[in-house]
């Protein structure tokens, strides 16, 4: 019992452990890639030896596959708490006899926005520096079925 507890609390640092190392090979930089690589590899090696333990295939699978799902789960959601709010811009078009309607409706929403009337369009571009403030955009753009994209600022 206490060997198949031990692959339990392994096996859900594993999943966390690689979780954290895909993140970090993609979004950081090669020291903080290559350090949380190699550890992850370190560990696993310790992983290794109770994979190969003596207690049935079936529960090591359905113990790699629940901690899988709850180790990815909790990064995700970590990774999610974490993120920081970034400046969207959304470009729409729409039919210029809306636009009185969209200017009472981005009034409601309380949102930043510009826009150009060229005549038979009009063409409006909202500022989101919040996935509040994006959510509440696209809602709007899905009720008019405006045609839209997306750009992220980026630093110069």
């Amino acid at each position: 019992m206490k060997l198949l507890i031990t692959f339990i609390a392994l096996s859900i640092v594993n999943v966390i452990f690689s979780t954290i190392r895909s993140i970090t090979t993609i979004k950081s930089g090669k020291t903080i890639a290559s350090i949380i690589s190699g550890g992850y590899f370190a560990f696993y090696n310790i992983m290794l030896i109770y994979t190969v333990a003596d207690f049935p295939m079936w529960q090591k699978c359905v113990i790699t596959f629940a901690c899988n799902v709850i180790g990815v789960w909790i990064v995700k959601l970590v990774e999610e708490k974490m993120r920081k709010d970034k400046l969207w811009k959304v470009e729409c078009t729409i039919p210029s006899e809306q636009l009185p309607q969209m200017l009472e409706d981005c009034e409601y929403y309380e949102l930043s926005f510009n826009y150009i009337d060229i005549e038979k369009y009009v063409i409006l571009n909202f500022y989101c520096p919040t996935q509040k403030e994006s959510a509440n955009v696209k809602k709007l753009l899905k009720s008019y079925d405006a045609k839209y994209f997306v750009s992220e600022t980026k630093a110069l």
